[in-house]
């Protein structure tokens, strides 16, 4: 386990047809704090593209499983084991129908 890493996960579906509808909420929310942070070093790991970057004393691993929704679990757990990091630094960024647009809810689990 690396000290202080922590794995962001944005969930989304892979294709240009899906660029722009709320279930790729995961890949753009994605996108923008890879833009903020300035992430770097782009390449492939467990189907999914991989980012560095860091926030404060952190570094941040941020990672786009190119796989649909329903089939990313693999990739998560591909990148999960790889990083040999604990679940309590991993978070999965994603959209949630059963919420109103603009709400967000953070849980620990599930």
């Amino acid at each position: 386990m690396i000290p202080d890493t922590f794995l962001l996960i944005g969930l989304g579906n892979p294709g240009r047809e899906y660029r722009d509808t709320r279930h790729n909420f995961g890949f753009m929310l994605l996108d923008r704090i890879a833009v903020r942070l300035n992430a770097r070093g782009m390449k492939m790991q467990s189907k999914a593209i991989v980012m560095d970057a860091r926030y404060e004393e952190r570094k941040l691993i941020l990672a786009k499983p190119q796989t649909y929704m329903n089939l990313s679990g693999r990739s998560v757990q591909g990148l999960i084991h790889f990083y040999k990091l604990p679940l309590t630094n991993v978070m999965i960024l994603s959209d949630d129908l059963d919420l109103p647009f603009g709400v967000i809810r953070i849980r620990a689990s599930g």
